[in-house]
C-alpha cells in the first residue's frame, strides 16, 4: 500500500500519534477585533505557495471558517484540488493566526515531526494517490476524510533525518520553482506577443500604408479608412443563443460532445480528458456548425471564446456559453481573432468597471462594435494570422511542455526523498 523505503531504520506509524488534526479554535487568546490572515482556496498553490494578501477581523471569520496558525500544514480536501496537490505550510500569518476555506484539512506537527517534512509528505505522489482512493462523496463533491490523514502509515525517519531531507528539498524545489517561473514568464511574453499580432491585424489591417480614420470607438481607436465598424449582431445569422442547461453527467463517446468553457485550453483546443456528452435528443437544439463561436458569459472566464470546427466531432454547448453563428457574408475566423484582441479585452474590462458582477449577457455581446473590412480582406487577415501564429504556437508548446516536465520532476524528487529512495538522505 505504501512505498517501501530503502533504509529499514525508518518506521511506519500513523500520523495521529505525532500530529494534531483540525485543532479547535477555542485555544485562541485573541480579541474579536484582532486582524488575522484569511486564505480562500485560490490562495493555496499547487507548489506549496500560500498567498497572504487578505486580512479580516477575527470576529468575522471565527464561525464558518477553518482555523490554523503558523507552522500548521494545510491540505486541500476536495476534488480536484486534493489530487492536484494543493497544500502549503502556513508561515507569516498576521498575528500568527489564519482562517480559510472549509475545504482545508489542518495538520499540526508534534515534537517528533519536522513541519517541513510533514508538508512534503502531504504533497508527495504516494500520499495524494492513496488519498484519492479514500475519497468520499460523488462527482465534484468528493473529499478526502480526516481519518485518512490520521491513519495512513508513511515511513518516518529520525527527526534529524527529517530535517536533512527538508533542507535538501527546500533547496532543490526552490531551484526548480525558479526555472518554472522563468518558463511561465516566457509563456506570458509569448501570449502578449500573440495578442499584439492579432490586435494589429484585426484593427489596422496588413498594409501599413493605407490611410486611417478614427473608428469613433474609444477602445478601438483608428482603423483603415475603407473599413466599417458594425455591431456583432450584424455579423451573425439570427440572435445570439444560450446553451443547454443540462448537467454534465454523461461521457458516452457516441453522443454529441457537451462543450463547457472549462474544456477549452489556452490554445483554443478542447481538452480530451474533460470530455462530456449529452443525449442526442437534448443536444439537438444546441448542435454546432462550422465557424460557430462560443463566448463565456459569467465568472472568471467571462469573455473567453472558442471557435468550432467539424474536426472536433458532433458537439453542442452548455448554458454558461453564448453561441454566435457567423453569417457567410463574413469570415468567422476573423471575428474569432477580434475576440482575442486587446481591443476586445479592453471592452470586457470596461464592462466590469460598470458592474460588480462578472457577467456579459447575449445582448451586450450582440452590441459590441467590431471592425469590418471587406470579406476578402477578412480572409487574408485570418490566413496571415494562422501562418504567423503557427510558429509562435510551436514555441509556446515547447516551453509549456518544458514547464510540465519540470513540475513532474519536482513531484518525483519530493516523493523519492520522503520515501527514503535518495541515497545520502537516509
Amino acid at each position: 500500500m505504501n512505498d517501501r523505503p530503502i533504509n529499514q531504520n525508518w518506521t511506519r506509524r500513523r500520523p495521529r500519534f505525532d500530529a494534531r488534526f483540525n485543532p479547535v479554535k477555542s485555544e485562541l487568546k485573541l480579541e474579536g477585533e484582532a486582524e488575522v490572515s484569511f486564505v480562500p482556496m485560490d490562495a493555496v498553490g499547487e507548489l506549496g505557495k500560500l498567498r497572504l494578501d487578505e486580512q479580516r477581523a477575527l470576529d468575522e471569520v471565527y464561525n464558518g471558517y477553518t482555523y490554523f496558525r503558523d507552522g500548521d500544514i494545510l491540505v486541500a480536501k476536495i476534488t480536484p484540488c486534493f489530487e492536484n496537490g494543493k497544500g502549503a505550510r502556513a508561515v507569516g500569518l498576521v498575528g500568527g493566526v489564519g482562517f480559510g476555506t472549509t475545504e482545508l484539512h489542518v495538520a499540526r506537527p508534534g515534537d517528533a515531526l519536522d513541519g517541513r517534512f510533514l508538508f512534503y509528505i502531504t504533497i508527495a505522489h504516494n500520499f495524494r494517490s492513496l488519498g484519492k482512493a479514500e475519497m468520499l462523496g460523488a462527482g465534484g463533491q468528493k473529499r478526502v476524510p480526516e481519518r485518512f490523514l490520521k491513519d495512513w502509515q508513511p515511513a518516518i525517519p529520525s527527526l534529524r533525518t527529517q530535517e536533512r531531507i527538508a533542507d535538501f528539498l527546500d533547496k532543490k524545489t526552490a531551484q526548480i520553482d525558479a526555472l518554472i517561473a522563468k518558463k511561465r514568464t516566457l509563456l506570458e511574453r509569448l501570449a502578449e506577443k500573440r495578442q499584439a499580432i492579432i490586435t494589429q491585424a484585426v484593427t489596422k489591417g496588413l498594409d501599413p500604408s493605407v490611410p486611417m480614420k478614427d473608428s469613433g470607438i474609444e477602445w478601438l481607436g483608428q482603423i483603415p479608412a475603407h473599413w466599417e465598424v458594425k455591431r456583432l449582431k450584424f455579423f451573425t445569422d439570427g440572435l445570439l443563443k444560450y446553451g443547454a442547461n443540462a448537467p454534465a453527467d454523461w461521457d458516452n463517446p457516441s453522443w454529441p460532445r457537451f462543450i463547457r468553457i472549462t474544456d477549452v485550453g489556452v490554445s483554443g483546443k478542447l481538452n480530451d480528458e474533460t470530455f462530456r456528452s449529452l443525449p442526442p435528443d437534448i443536444a439537438d437544439p444546441y448542435l454546432l456548425t462550422e465557424g460557430d463561436i462560443l463566448l463565456a458569459r459569467s465568472g472568471a472566464t467571462v469573455g473567453k471564446s472558442f471557435i468550432y470546427h467539424p474536426e472536433w466531432g458532433t458537439a453542442c454547448y452548455a448554458g454558461y456559453l453564448i453561441r454566435a453563428r457567423i453569417s457567410r457574408l463574413h469570415d468567422a475566423q476573423f471575428i474569432f481573432l477580434f475576440l482575442n484582441s486587446s481591443s476586445f479585452w479592453s471592452w470586457v474590462a470596461a464592462n466590469f468597471i460598470q458592474s460588480t458582477i462578472q457577467n456579459i449577457n447575449a445582448d451586450k455581446y450582440a452590441n459590441i462594435w467590431v471592425p469590418c473590412p471587406p470579406k476578402e480582406e477578412q480572409r487574408a487577415i485570418a490566413l496571415y494570422a494562422a501562418q504567423t501564429l503557427s510558429t509562435l504556437e510551436k514555441h509556446e508548446k515547447t516551453v509549456s511542455q518544458s514547464a510540465v516536465t519540470l513540475h513532474e520532476y519536482r513531484s518525483a524528487l519530493i516523493t523519492a526523498a520522503v520515501t527514503g529512495q535518495i541515497k545520502g538522505l537516509q
